[in-house]
């Protein structure tokens, strides 16, 4: 079992801040996670579109989308911050 979690706009987006998944054999980077989530439905697919520039951490810590994910990770998914 894994812990997404949705930050910032998305959570605004998506309707949720967080959720528990079963992890798949076929689900074992954050690039597979962002595909399972992405078939979810219209509202799902536009946040997780290859092109929306979207940011994710494993375990706290930043990730790629070659970043594996285990069983117990949080993954947290978040738009680009910026300051001033």
């Amino acid at each position: 079992m894994i812990r997404v979690l949705y930050f910032a706009s998305l959570r605004d987006r998506l309707g949720s801040s967080g959720e528990e998944l079963e992890l798949s054999e076929n689900t074992r980077d954050i690039s597979a996670l962002k595909a399972l989530l992405a078939q979810r439905g219209e509202r799902w697919a536009a946040v997780f579109a290859e092109d929306e520039l979207l940011l994710a951490a494993v375990n706290q810590e930043m990730a790629q989308a070659d970043t594996p994910i285990n069983d117990g990770d949080e993954i947290g998914f978040f738009p680009p911050v910026t300051g001033g």
